[in-house]
């Protein structure tokens, strides 16, 4: 089966007692054993439910992967991921992560002995150079969070697997729908399930899938003996999300395109960060490593600095200030004081998460009318012209 079909088939065969097309929720906490100490498939809902293993199984289908795990947030299974790790153990870190990921590896691991070293992972020699004989893993995200960064992941799994070191993908961003990187050489890829795979802005969950059976059974262990699973109703919500994640992601693509095509001449926007773009330096890569779209997510650095970019942020109408993305609402941040605050300031600085940086997360609304909100947002303010549209006032008034 081709991925949309898995998408809607794997994990969702109709109920064997009523038919019913849709499988039933399973709520229960516990299981009842027909004899002392003989368990059957369940036992206890920690250790598995037929509803969570039910959406495990069609991300597997779609990640190609022995297995897959779902926890409770994104964070929890970043972090069941680096629980693998021991005291004393070493990571190095693409430079270009998420503001979470970047909080739990300097402020929480460092605790317990584990330390992180963020570099530009654009460059295989930068990775290179920073392993050392207590490195363990390397984690990278692709495209990467804020600035859009492509990684090559099949020269990283090259050189991982050269220095006996695991390398974890955080594909949040890409979606299975346009990378696939436990096919490229990875050992895990992490989704942050409230995003894309969710798609509606109402659940929260994360999910893990494992190219190998030791590494499944190991990453299993660790989330059975730490409890940080995914609710049955959340699991539910992200099988339903599983079944459109294609239709979602790529009509979403398209109109981040067009975003970043408009954005890039606008006479306020000193720099676009997105892959589709022919001028973006990892766009050939992404045109190789990603399937077809260049993902809904974009970014911009506003002339005119902090100030202005918050200005904007809080004029746009369709797309609503919140952090999170990948919902079929329109998203709109500041990272700097929102997504990357947890960032210490010189680290974001130093890696290239500027103050007048602002990431927009494309939904699925009309393409002209998220172009209209972003006129009406910088016209007022700025009081530029040029690329005012005569519908921008009369569309937005009404919102």
């Amino acid at each position: 089966m081709e991925f949309a079909t898995k998408a809607i088939h794997v994990g969702n065969t109709k109920d064997s007692v009523t038919g019913a097309i849709v499988p039933p929720i399973h709520f229960a906490s516990t299981y009842v054993q027909e004899k002392a100490g003989e368990e059957g498939d369940y036992d206890y809902s920690r250790s598995g439910n037929p509803t969570r293993k039910a959406f495990e199984r069609t991300i597997a289908s779609l990640e190609e992967a022995y297995g897959a795990l779902a926890f409770g947030s994104g964070m929890a299974a970043i972090h069941g991921v680096l629980m693998l790790l021991n005291s004393g153990d070493h990571i190095i870190a693409s430079s270009d992560i998420y503001g979470g990921t970047y909080r739990l590896l300097h402020k929480v691991l460092a605790r317990s002995g584990i330390s992180t070293s963020l570099v530009d992972a654009r460059d295989p020699s930068k990775i290179e150079e920073a392993i050392r004989p207590e490195t363990k893993m390397l984690w990278i995200e692709s495209p990467g969070n804020p600035l859009f960064s492509i990684i090559d992941i099949s020269s990283c799994a090259k050189l991982c697997k050269k220095n006996g070191i695991l390398l974890t993908v955080d594909g949040t961003f890409a979606t299975p729908v346009l990378t696939q990187p436990l096919k490229l050489g990875a050992d895990f890829v992490v989704h942050s399930a409230t995003k894309y795979i969710g798609g509606h802005s109402d659940l929260l969950g994360g999910v893990v899938a494992v190219k190998e059976k030791q590494n499944y059974d190991d990453l299993y262990y660790v989330q059975n003996a730490t409890g940080a699973v995914m609710a049955p109703m959340d699991c539910f919500l992200a099988s339903r999300g599983l079944k459109t994640l294609s239709l979602r992601v790529r009509a979403q693509s398209a109109s981040a395109q067009n975003i970043a095509t408009f954005l890039s001449t606008h006479p306020l926007v000193h720099k676009v960060f997105y892959p589709g773009l022919a001028e973006h330096p990892g766009h050939l890569l992404a045109k190789r490593q990603m399937n077809g779209g260049f993902g809904g997510v974009l970014s911009f650095e506003h002339k005119l600095g902090y100030e202005a970019a918050k200005a904007f942020v809080d004029a746009t109408k369709i797309f609503q200030t919140a952090v999170s993305l990948g919902a079929v609402e329109s998203i709109i941040e500041h990272p700097a004081s929102m997504s990357h605050a947890s960032y210490d300031r010189a680290d974001r600085i130093k890696h290239g998460i500027s103050d007048s940086l602002v990431r927009l997360s494309v939904g699925c609304e009309d393409i002209g009318d998220l172009l209209e909100d972003i006129e009406q947002a910088i016209e007022p303010i700025h009081g530029v012209s040029d690329f005012k549209s005569s519908r921008t006032t009369e569309k937005c008034s009404s919102l």
